[in-house]
C-alpha cells in the first residue's frame, strides 16, 4: 500500500510540474494553429479506490458486433429471447427482495443496539451516575466503532465511505476494482450497524445504495470471483453491459430501502448515478424499488406487534407531517427564498471544507492502518463526550400541558427527553442529542411543538453537527452524507421558522422540512429525486411547491461556487468519471489534433504473426488495437491500393486467441465453421487472462491467427476534423471505452485510421497538459 501511495504521488508531483511550466504567452484565437504543444497527451491510469491505489480501466458497454456475436444472436429461438428477458426480471426481483431483506436486518440490529445502549445511559442518569453513564456510554460506542473500523481497515477497504461515487464512476464506464465483493458486501453490512449504532454523525443511506449495488453485481455474475457459480442461465449476463443495467436496479433498490421512498430510488439512480438510461431500465428498476418496499412494508407489520424489540413503527412514512395543513401567503415567499439561498451558501461551504478535511484524512491515512483506526476511535471519543456532556448545558423547561405527547419521556426514542432534569420537566438538547440520528431527525420535524427548543440549543446543535459531519465523514467506517446533512440542514430551517414568527403561516417543524431539502440541494446539486424523496418521507403533498422552489434556489446559487461533494470526492479519488458537459473550450479543439498528441496508433494485420501479437501484447498497455488490411479493393478499382479498416479488435480477445492455440501454419482467411469449432461468444467475455500467463513456444511465433472472426466489425468513428466537445459527448452516451479517429480524406497508400481516443484522452485535466494555451481559453470562458 506504501508503495502504491509512492507512486500516486510521484506521479501527482510530475502533473504539478507540467502545471508549473511556462505557459503559452500568446491567447488563442480562430486564426491561429490549435497544435500549439510542448508534450504528448499524458494520463494517470491510477486511482484511489478503498485504501489502494490502483490501476484503472474502462469498461467495455459496447456490444461488440464480430462475426460470433452475430452468428449467437442469429441462432437464438424465441424461447432463448424469452429467457433472457425472464431472468432480467428474475434478477430485478432478487436484487429487490435481498435488498430489502438486509436493510431490514441492519435497522433491526442498530434500533436495537442503540437502544439498549441508551436505555442504560438513562437508567444511570436517573440514579444520578453521571460519571458511570458516560463511561459506559463512551465504552459502547468506542466497542462499536472498533468492530466498524477493524473490519474496513484490515479486510475490506473498499467498504469504508458511501460508496456512491465509486457506483456513479462505474456506471460511467469505470472499472473500480473490489467494489462490489463479497467481503465488501459483508463488511458493509456489519460495518454500517456498528458505525449507527456508536452514534456517530453518519447515516446508513449511502452505506444501503453501496450494499443494493453489490448484491447486484453477485447476482449479475453468480457469486465471488472465486467461487463463481457456472449455471447455462448465466451466460447471458457475462458482459459490462448488462451488470451495468442491474447494478442500477441495485443503486434505486438501496435508497428505497434506506428512505423507504420507492419512486424517490428511482428518480435517484436516473438524476444522480446512472449515466445511461432507456425505458425498459426504468420498468425494471421501478419493479425492484417496489419490491423493496413490499419487503419493508411486511416487516414493519410484523414489528408494529411488538415482535422486534425496540424497532419502532410507523409504516413507510419515515418522518410524517401529514397532519399538518399547509397553507401559504405571498409573504412566506420571502423566507421560503432565504432558506433556499442560505442551503445553496452553506451548502457549498460544506463541499468547500469537507474537501479540505478528506486531503487532511488522506495524510493521515497514508501512515499506515494503526493511524486510520485512532482516528476513527479519537472520532467516536469526541462524538460520545459531546453527546453526553453538552445537554448540561440546557436549562430544563416545563412540560407544556396542552401538548398531547408524552412530556416528559425516559424511553429510547420519543420527544422531549427528561435526562437530568425533575418530573415535569424536560431537557430539549438531549432530545437532539441522546438519541438515534433518525429519532433526532423525526424529533426535529416534529409539528405543532413551536416552543419545544430553545434558539440556544438549536444553535448548540447545529454548529455541533457542522463539526461532526465535517470530522465523520472520510473516518475508515460505512458512512453516509444524507441523514448528517438533514440534521444539519433542519436546525437552521427550525431557527429561521422561530425567527420568523407570528410573520409566517408555515409550521416550524415544516421549515426544518425545507431547510434540510435546501442543504441537501446545496451540497448534492440533486432536485428532482431530492423532491419525491421528502415527498414520500413526510407525506404531504402540499409541501411540493415550496420544496421544489427551494431546490432550484439551492442548486442554483450552489452551482455557482463549486461542484457537487460526490463530484469533489470523484476528483480526490482520481477516478476518471467524465461529465455530461463538455468545457466550452473543448470546441476549439478536434480529435485529429488531439490524436496527433499521441503516440503513433498500434494496428494489427486481419491475418497477423503470432511473434506480432505477442509483441504487442507484451510491450504496450493498450486494451484496443484497430485492425488494419493492406491492399484492399476500392470500388470502380482493380489493383488493391487502399488499406481497410476491417475493425476493433480487443486485447482480452487476443489473449483468447492465443491461449486456445489459434494458430493457422500458412496466411489464409478462415472459414466461419472453423472459428466456431474453436470459440463462442462466452469465451470471448472472459476478462481475467494475462499475457504473462501464455505460454507460447518458439515454432508457434512463426505462425498466424486470422484475427477477422474476433474483432468489432462495426467500431464507433469519428472524423478527425470533429470537435472535441462533441466526441466527448458521444463517447459518455453511448458508453464507449475506444473511439477510433479516421481521416477526412482517403489517400492511396495512407492509413484508414488517423488514432484512437480513450476516456483518459478527453478529460479536461490531461488535454491541458498537452495544450497548455488553451488554459488561458478557459479562463476567458
Amino acid at each position: 500500500m506504501e508503495d502504491d501511495s509512492t507512486h500516486l504521488e510521484k506521479s501527482e508531483s510530475q502533473h504539478n510540474m507540467m502545471d508549473g511550466e511556462e505557459r503559452d504567452p500568446e491567447s488563442n484565437t480562430l486564426q491561429q494553429p490549435l497544435l500549439k504543444r510542448n508534450r504528448t497527451l499524458s494520463s494517470n491510469p491510477l486511482a484511489l479506490v478503498g485504501a489502494k491505489v490502483s490501476h484503472i480501466e474502462s469498461l467495455d458497454y459496447e456490444i461488440n458486433e464480430n462475426d460470433l456475436f452475430k452468428h449467437d444472436w442469429r441462432s437464438r429461438s424465441k424461447g432463448q429471447v424469452l429467457q433472457y428477458i425472464f431472468l432480467k426480471w428474475t434478477l430485478a426481483f432478487l436484487v429487490g427482495l435481498l435488498t430489502g431483506l438486509i436493510a431490514t436486518f441492519i435497522n433491526l440490529a442498530a434500533e436495537n443496539i442503540a437502544g439498549y445502549k441508551l436505555l442504560t445511559v438513562v437508567h444511570l442518569i436517573k440514579k444520578k451516575r453521571y460519571v458511570t453513564g458516560f463511561a459506559y456510554f463512551a465504552g459502547a460506542n468506542l466497542i462499536l466503532t472498533t468492530v466498524a473500523a477493524v473490519l474496513c481497515v484490515w479486510f475490506a477497504p473498499t467498504a469504508a465511505g458511501p460508496g456512491i461515487p465509486e457506483i456513479k464512476a462505474y456506471l460511467n464506464g469505470v472499472d473500480t476494482p473490489n467494489m462490489f465483493g463479497a467481503s465488501t458486501l459483508i463488511v458493509k453490512i456489519i460495518g454500517s450497524i456498528g458505525a449507527v449504532s456508536a452514534g456517530l454523525d453518519l447515516g446508513k443511506e449511502g452505506p444501503l445504495v453501496h450494499i443494493g449495488s453489490c448484491i447486484a453485481s453477485l447476482l449479475g455474475q453468480g457469486g465471488p470471483d472465486n467461487y463463481r457459480l457456472k449455471w447455462r442461465w448465466l451466460r447471458y449476463f457475462n458482459n459490462d453491459r448488462d451488470l451495468r443495467d442491474i447494478i442500477t436496479s441495485g443503486a434505486s433498490s438501496g435508497v428505497c430501502a434506506a428512505f423507504r421512498a420507492p419512486v424517490g430510488g428511482v428518480l435517484f439512480s436516473l438524476e444522480e448515478v446512472a449515466t445511461w438510461w432507456r425505458s425498459a431500465l426504468l420498468w425494471r428498476t421501478f419493479f425492484s424499488t417496489a419490491v423493496v418496499a413490499v419487503v419493508l412494508r411486511a416487516f414493519i407489520e410484523i414489528c408494529s406487534t411488538g415482535n422486534c424489540g425496540l424497532f419502532g413503527s410507523g409504516g413507510l412514512i419515515m418522518f410524517d407531517v401529514s397532519n399538518v395543513v399547509v397553507t401559504y401567503h405571498v409573504l412566506d415567499i420571502i423566507p421560503v427564498t432565504i432558506i433556499g439561498i442560505i442551503g445553496g451558501v452553506l451548502g457549498s461551504l460544506y463541499n468547500y471544507f469537507l474537501h479540505k478535511v478528506l486531503r487532511l484524512y488522506s495524510i493521515i491515512n497514508k501512515k499506515g492502518k494503526i493511524q486510520k483506526l485512532f482516528l476513527g476511535l479519537s472520532i467516536s471519543l469526541f462524538t460520545s463526550v459531546c453527546q453526553y456532556c453538552l445537554p448540561f448545558l440546557a436549562k430544563c423547561r416545563a412540560c407544556d400541558p396542552s401538548i398531547t405527547e408524552a412530556c416528559p419521556t425516559n424511553g429510547r426514542s420519543g420527544n422531549f427527553k427528561q435526562f437530568n432534569c425533575p418530573d415535569g420537566y424536560y431537557n430539549d438538547l438531549s432530545t437532539l442529542l441522546l438519541t438515534t440520528n433518525d429519532d433526532a431527525v423525526r424529533n426535529i420535524f416534529s409539528t405543532n411543538t413551536p416552543f419545544e427548543y430553545t434558539v440556544t440549543s438549536l444553535l448548540i446543535f447545529f454548529a455541533l453537527f457542522c463539526i461532526l459531519g465535517l470530522f465523520t465523514f472520510g473516518i475508515a467506517v460505512p458512512t453516509g452524507l444524507f441523514l448528517p446533512i438533514i440534521l444539519i440542514g433542519s436546525a437552521y430551517g427550525r431557527l429561521l421558522g422561530i425567527a420568523m414568527g407570528s410573520y409566517t403561516h408555515i409550521d416550524q417543524g415544516l421549515y426544518a422540512v425545507l431547510g434540510a431539502a435546501s442543504l441537501m440541494a446545496g451540497s448534492m446539486r440533486m432536485t428532482v429525486s431530492l423532491c419525491v424523496i421528502f415527498l414520500e418521507l413526510t407525506n404531504n403533498l402540499l409541501l411540493l411547491p415550496i420544496t421544489m422552489m427551494v431546490l432550484l434556489i439551492a442548486k442554483t446559487v450552489g452551482d455557482s461556487f463549486n461542484p457537487s461533494i460526490y463530484e469533489i470526492i470523484l476528483e480526490l479519488k482520481g477516478l476518471p468519471f467524465l461529465d455530461a458537459n463538455p468545457e466550452p473550450w473543448m470546441r476549439n479543439l478536434t480529435v485529429g489534433e488531439l490524436a496527433d498528441a499521441k503516440p503513433p496508433v498500434v494496428t494489427l494485420s486481419g491475418i497477423e504473426k503470432v511473434s506480432r501479437i505477442v509483441d504487442v501484447l507484451k510491450n504496450t498497455t493498450h486494451n484496443g488495437f484497430p485492425i488494419v488490411d493492406e491492399g484492399a479493393v476500392q470500388p470502380g478499382f482493380v489493383v488493391p491500393v487502399a488499406k481497410e479498416l476491417h475493425g476493433l479488435i480487443l486485447r482480452a480477445h487476443l489473449l483468447q486467441a492465443l491461449k486456445k492455440k489459434w494458430f493457422l501454419t500458412a496466411r489464409r482467411k478462415t472459414e466461419d465453421w472453423e472459428v466456431r469449432e474453436k470459440f463462442n461468444w462466452v469465451d470471448l467475455a472472459e476478462r481475467e487472462a494475462k499475457i504473462e500467463e501464455v505460454a507460447v513456444t518458439q515454432n508457434e511465433m512463426d505462425m498466424y491467427v486470422d484475427l477477422h472472426s474476433l474483432a468489432n466489425a462495426t467500431p464507433y468513428t469519428v472524423v478527425e476534423s470533429m470537435s472535441v466537445a462533441k466526441a466527448m459527448v458521444l463517447f459518455r452516451q453511448v458508453g464507449l471505452r475506444h473511439l477510433l479517429t479516421v481521416p477526412k480524406y482517403q489517400a492511396a497508400g495512407a492509413s484508414p485510421v488517423v488514432g484512437i481516443l480513450t476516456r483518459q484522452d478527453l478529460r479536461a485535466c490531461n488535454i491541458l497538459t498537452a495544450f497548455p494555451h488553451l488554459a488561458r481559453s478557459k479562463k476567458d470562458h
